[in-house]
């Protein structure tokens, strides 16, 4: 068996491949694999799994994919998102429990989720876990037996008329090699790196800062193209909706806590920040300069100063403390009158003697109180989440939903369930898929390649 990318996604597929007792190699394009597993938060949203039990958090799949489909607006597959919540769990357990990654659950709560479930090695407050989380499952792979070739790029596929995959040429050292397969998992991810590609399927993300893989350029993508395979949601993508700029420190959502907000360069708000930082991003890019102003007070300040990334942006100096409204408009060069206007706006909403004009509900908020904090910010491009179309056995399929013979995919490289744009995207469920798609691709492409070895 044969998986292009050492991702979380083509490590957790070679794990469960090795299990089942098939001999496994792994193509990587980086010389020290990372992916876009690597520059994650490593968040991985489960339901029903050790953890959650063990804190007394009750959930459900049926909950899970209901919550998926919600973000999503409906607008992605009901079967996938219930098949890959019931997966979830089970993922998750199996990493902790057979290869021994020590995950617990973050206690921070995500939009659009009603319970705790992103799994992490440690907590928001601490710092991110993609990389840490990807060195582990290089260990567990290469401890399984797992043959890993690094510093090779895949750049073809040998397929029969059936559509049958025999094996991939990939380039090492500038040399052409050639390997045969039983069955092939694409897990080389999306195509965040290709500013071709983005302009074509992203268009109102074009040229905005990218925090993904930039050797993620849609390889995938061409080749299921040239296969005939199905593709969809290609417009797909998590934005991040709070990049300090030019500093490009990720503040995700972190400044809109207690009741914080964001306006645009005419001192105006002009969205609910709330919804999700995804689809903030592409709000923020269609402002004057592609740029906001993230602001909150000293509740905020107080409850956010536990992040590890916030107290990195304070020592960084890139906030602007005022003790008024009017001096932080000083201080940020907005126009005194719009942003005065748009606090009073706010308070009257906080209040409840308002609707807020973008649906925001402010209800669980006080007003806020000097001092106030301040950060410049842009809307960025994290990964896309469009892809092959493959089912709840990783199995790729063709426009008339008939799976190829033993090819399978997961990860970026397949379908997520964001739904056809930005505002789908739900927290975790990015390395949710890529380590749930993987171990399934993974326990199919072994059954492909034992059933054609009897």
């Amino acid at each position: 068996m044969l998986v292009i990318g050492a991702g979380a996604c083509g490590l957790c597929a070679a794990l469960a491949a090795r299990e089942r007792g098939v001999e496994v190699t792994v193509l990587e394009r980086d010389r020290t694999p990372r992916g876009g597993t690597g520059i994650s938060g490593g968040e991985i949203a489960g339901a029903c799994t050790d953890i959650q039990r063990q804190r007394g958090i009750h959930d459900s799949p049926r909950l899970f994919a209901d919550e998926i489909l919600a973000k999503a607006r409906g607008e992605t597959d009901p079967g996938m998102a219930l098949a890959m919540a019931r997966a979830s769990g089970p993922t998750v357990n199996w990493l902790v429990r057979r290869h021994r990654i020590p995950l617990t659950l973050d206690h921070v709560p995500y939009p659009g989720q009603s319970v705790l479930r992103a799994h992490a090695l440690r907590s928001e407050t601490v710092g991110t876990s993609g990389a840490e989380f990807e060195q582990l499952l290089v260990k567990a792979a290469r401890d399984a037996g797992v043959s890993l070739i690094t510093g090779a790029t895949a750049v073809d596929l040998y397929v029969t008329s059936t559509g049958r995959v025999r094996g991939v040429a990939y380039k090492k050292k500038q040399r052409r090699h050639r390997i045969g397969c039983g069955a092939l998992v694409l897990a080389c991810s999306g195509f965040e790196g290709s500013a071709a590609m983005i302009r074509r399927h992203v268009p109102e993300m074009a040229g905005a800062p990218s925090f993904g893989h930039q050797g993620n350029k849609g390889d995938a993508i061409a080749w299921g193209e040239a296969l005939g395979a199905a593709i969809a949601d290609l417009g797909s993508y998590q934005g991040l909706g709070s990049v300090a700029w030019p500093s490009r420190i990720s503040m995700w959502m972190l400044c809109l806590v207690g009741g914080g907000f964001q306006v645009n360069t005419n001192g105006e708000r002009f969205s609910d920040e709330s919804r999700g930082y995804s689809e903030q991003a592409p709000d923020i890019r269609a402002q004057p300069g592609h740029i906001a102003w993230s602001i909150h007070d000293r509740h905020g300040h107080a409850a956010l100063l536990p992040f590890i990334r916030y107290r990195s942006a304070i020592d960084a100096g890139i906030f602007e403390k005022a003790s008024s409204v009017a001096a932080l408009a000083r201080a940020t060069k907005l126009p005194v009158e719009a942003l005065e206007r748009t606090v009073k706006e706010l308070g009257a909403a906080i209040d409840g003697k308002q609707k807020d004009p973008f649906g925001r509900d402010f209800s669980s908020h006080r007003r806020l109180k000097p001092p106030y904090y301040a950060v410049r910010v842009t809307g960025a491009l994290f990964h896309t989440q469009g892809g092959l179309v493959v089912d709840a056995k990783a199995r790729v399929l063709r426009p008339d939903g008939r799976p190829f013979p033993n090819l399978f995919a997961g990860g970026g490289a397949a379908r997520g369930l964001s739904g056809p744009a930005s505002w789908g995207y739900l927290s975790g469920v990015g390395l949710m898929m890529a380590t749930t798609l993987g171990r399934l691709a993974g326990k199919s492409a072994a059954s492909s390649v034992r059933g054609r070895g009897r």
